[in-house]
């Protein structure tokens, strides 16, 4: 494999899971940990959006919730739609490469960008915020089709709405999609995506119906910090499968 072998393969008597680092358990844990940092921001687009709802929805917690559960899901099936172009993006490059150079190459990044995330979470790499901009030119030109639908007068827009929210420039859903571009199949990344989706829904639908006790906690910065080094453990896992016995699936070198 070149030069680039040194980098790319993993040790010679041992043989990786593909997918360990990109299961469904690691991508809904993922987000279940990560969504409690970007609270402050969703809960005031949750905010945001049951003002504008009519009195007798917002006051009555089992009227506003089918609200705040569209918004969510139209939210998780734009990951699920991001998931599988990044399956589309891994297949493009992996394809001249090899499918272990290339996974083994995407897996790195990967690796790269979770611990970037992790460092931000933890408080001690602002400067990962800028990743956000990537996306900025794409949110401008479906932004205001999200303007569009408020205020939201039934489900449908709710869901509509949620859809164009899912877009929304955030650099933990980028370093998401950075796991689900190591994924093996454009199916399996989008499935990483849903369940990094459904990982985040308890604690944005937490806000939108009880914002106290989450708020403050996602304040907390040792809870902060320990959500940011759970993100780097995952992106060293990642980086080094063969830190975890989970991840060997036989003991044959690799070809």
């Amino acid at each position: 494999m070149g030069d680039l072998a040194p980098i790319l393969i993993y040790p010679a008597t041992m043989e990786f899971d593909l997918a360990f680092s990109t299961s469904t358990l690691v991508a809904f844990t993922m987000g279940l940990f990560s969504s409690m940092h970007c609270i402050g921001m969703c809960g005031s687009i949750i905010g945001t959006l049951t003002l504008s709802l009519n009195p007798e929805i917002r006051n009555q917690k089992s009227r506003l919730f089918p609200f705040v559960f569209n918004y969510n899901i139209g939210r998780i099936t734009s990951y699920t739609i991001a998931g599988a172009l990044a399956g589309v993006i891994e297949t493009l490059i992996t394809m001249p490469m090899g499918e272990i150079s290339g996974h083994r190459l995407l897996q790195l990044l990967s690796a790269a960008v979770m611990t970037g995330a992790g460092l931000y979470i933890a408080g001690w790499f602002p400067h990962f915020a800028y990743i956000e901009k990537l996306g900025l030119r794409f949110w401008k030109k479906i932004e205001p089709f999200g303007r569009k639908l408020i205020p939201v007068k039934n489900l449908s827009q709710a869901y509509l709405f949620g859809m164009v929210w899912g877009w929304l420039p955030c650099g933990l859903v980028y370093s998401a999609l950075a796991l689900a571009a190591t994924a093996g199949s454009i199916s399996q990344s989008a499935l990483t995506m849903l369940f990094f989706g459904l990982g985040t829904l308890p604690a944005v639908m937490g806000v939108g119906i009880m914002t106290g006790i989450l708020t403050r906690l996602s304040r907390m910065q040792r809870f902060k910090q320990a959500i940011g080094l759970f993100m780097i453990v995952l992106a060293l896992l990642a980086a080094l499968p063969w830190l975890n016995p989970m991840a060997i699936t036989t003991h044959t070198a690799l070809h």
